[in-house]
């Protein structure tokens, strides 16, 4: 099940309302099927677009809360359509607009259609590496996260999805950094044992991933993929309410 919101229409699509490219690696990642152990080397070629999944994850908020897209109108110029990310990427991603602030992408019917077709401009436009680096919310990592201020986060974003329809956060270990990453929350399906939320990586772009909280455990794990070999991480969400 999709999360409900104040708005159905606006509901989160995945194949509508993500990137169709891919946020990169520097590092390239092995795990070893009976030990679980990790071994790095560096992509080969080396990635021109890396350090950046938060400007991603931020981004793809940005368009879902203050864009709207018309694929019934004929497409415009490059110019045009780089003041409008322009535009849409300077606005609050913690506050969303109401309907008739959204700006119009005329051309498109989805974020995914959209950058397909102009992958340079939005790579260009919504952010540098350093604005993945320099979050506010990133100082809570360095402090433990107990199993109830994880319960009491998986609540949060279950209030955050019925709310928003989105929630951005942060995954992470430390001190032993193994991973330091932003997804998107898009809904989630409860059981008596677990909340199962659907989530973007702008990492694996090609299919949604699940980010999974067991209340038994009071913990997060999240699926194993190219370059995390699974298990339980720390859950922080971002741009939102709190003062972190």
């Amino acid at each position: 099940m999709t999360a409900p919101t104040d708005h159905p229409v606006r509901s989160f699509r995945f194949e509508r309302d993500t990137f169709a490219f891919a946020h990169e690696l520097v590092w390239k990642y092995h795990f070893d099927p009976v030990t679980g152990a990790m071994t790095t080397y560096r992509a080969n070629p080396p990635p021109t677009y890396y350090h950046r999944c938060f400007v991603m994850v931020r981004a793809t908020r940005l368009f879902f809360d203050h864009a709207r897209f018309a694929p019934e109108l004929p497409p415009v110029d490059s110019a045009t359509y780089r003041k409008l990310i322009c535009q849409i990427v300077s606005r609050n991603p913690r506050r969303a607009c109401a309907e008739p602030e959204r700006l119009v992408i005329p051309g498109y019917d989805g974020l995914r259609l959209f950058s397909q077709a102009h992958e340079p401009l939005l790579k260009a436009a919504c952010g540098a590496a350093w604005e993945s680096y320099f979050l506010r919310s990133h100082w809570r990592m360095i402090f433990r996260v107990s199993g109830r201020f994880q319960e009491k986060m998986a609540e949060k974003l279950q209030r955050s999805l019925h709310k928003r329809g989105v929630s951005l956060v942060h995954l992470f270990r430390f001190p032993r950094i193994t991973i330091n990453h932003g997804i998107v929350l898009y809904g989630f399906t409860e059981s008596a044992q677990t909340i199962e939320f659907e989530a973007y990586d702008p990492n694996i772009p090609a299919h949604p991933v699940k980010l999974v909280f067991d209340r038994h455990r009071q913990a997060f794990t999240f699926t194993p993929n190219c370059y995390w070999g699974g298990g339980v991480l720390s859950v922080m969400e971002i741009f939102c309410d709190w003062p972190y």
